[in-house]
């Protein structure tokens, strides 16, 4: 499931390539003709993340809300120009495949994704930006717009820029009033607000509460966006037991875990790759953007070695997702 950071990255794409133009909408799957015909001929004012969820603000008032979800993607193709936030940066467009672009003295991680070089801009390419996702497939890049592929719920294409969605969670078309509802619901975001308001609602929803830490940091009316990565990430850089009633965190900790997020999350969003590992050198820098095996503490690591003090990571299962964390350092 994509978490926070790469759904920012595609809020920020949606802006860059979308806001300000009128758009054909349709839904070459069929499950999402109503909707398509409302958002047909509008025009894009806004795109807004929260945590998990991307909120695209059409005018009259007229919103597409999209949760990825475990299978959600969206596809990008035509003439693509990349937000500069993040071309300056040199990071890569969330969990994306490329094609088309110039990859020279790019580093790349094993499924073949540019990790450090934007896509460069404007230039003909086809984008997927989701967060397992590992590949496109194989189009020709000669006509525009490119035909749809798969079970696109919605199509969204300007004169030169095409988005396809498929697999989300949810997909519906709402009102302001309806918005307004849907993120009173979630957690704070360190990307939207870090202020000190932010961080006593974090610590007081938490400290409020005898669930498992571990459970409670992917609950998204406590916390928006983080998800299984970044919850066991940023459990072991806290050094805490993923079992421990969140009631009974110390304060400072749980404030550290939120200073932890907004910096983690930032990071996320500037370079595309969920980087939880510090102070690596120029060498080590260079293979963790390459391969997942080097970028964390403890993520997918089960059975091998802690880097830290060399007891073999637990792999559990905690609200049915894999959690990975060390029984020694995390006491």
């Amino acid at each position: 499931m994509p978490e926070g950071h790469s759904v920012h990255r595609i809020a920020r794409q949606f802006r860059q390539n979308f806001q300000g133009h009128r758009v054909t909408a349709s839904s070459p799957q069929g499950r999402f003709v109503e909707g398509a015909a409302i958002l047909d001929g509008r025009t894009v004012t806004d795109v807004k993340a929260v945590g998990k969820q991307m909120f695209i603000d059409f005018d009259d008032s007229v919103w597409l809300r999209v949760h990825l979800g475990m299978y959600g993607a969206w596809d990008f193709a035509g003439q693509i120009t990349e937000d500069a936030t993040i071309a300056s940066a040199n990071g890569r467009m969330g969990q994306t495949n490329q094609r088309g672009t110039d990859l020279t003295d790019a580093i790349l991680d094993s499924a073949g994704e540019n990790s450090l070089h934007s896509i460069g801009a404007p230039r003909r390419a086809r984008v997927r930006m989701s967060e397992q996702t590992t590949g496109l497939p194989e189009s020709s890049e000669e006509t525009f717009p490119p035909e749809p592929v798969g079970a696109v719920r919605v199509r969204l294409l300007t004169e030169n820029t095409v988005a396809d969605l498929r697999g989300p969670t949810a997909c519906e078309v709402i009102d302001d009033a309806r918005v307004s509802e849907v993120i009173a619901k979630l957690g704070p975001d360190p990307l939207l607000d870090d202020s000190q308001a932010a961080s006593d609602r974090f610590a007081t929803l938490v400290r409020r509460k005898p669930t498992p830490i571990g459970l409670l940091l992917m609950d998204q009316s406590v916390v928006a966006g983080i998800g299984n990565v970044y919850r066991a990430e940023l459990l072991f850089r806290a050094r805490l037991n993923p079992h421990t009633p969140a009631k009974l965190v110390p304060e400072d900790v749980v404030r550290a875990i939120w200073e932890d997020w907004s910096r983690l999350l930032r990071i996320g969003v500037e370079t595309g790759q969920m980087m939880t590992m510090d102070d690596l050198n120029g060498e080590e820098y260079r293979k963790a953007m390459a391969s997942r095996d080097d970028r964390h503490w403890v993520y997918k690591r089960e059975g091998l070695p802690c880097r830290v003090c060399g007891t073999h990571i637990l792999l559990e299962e905690m609200g049915a997702r894999k959690l990975y964390w060390c029984p020694n350092c995390q006491r």
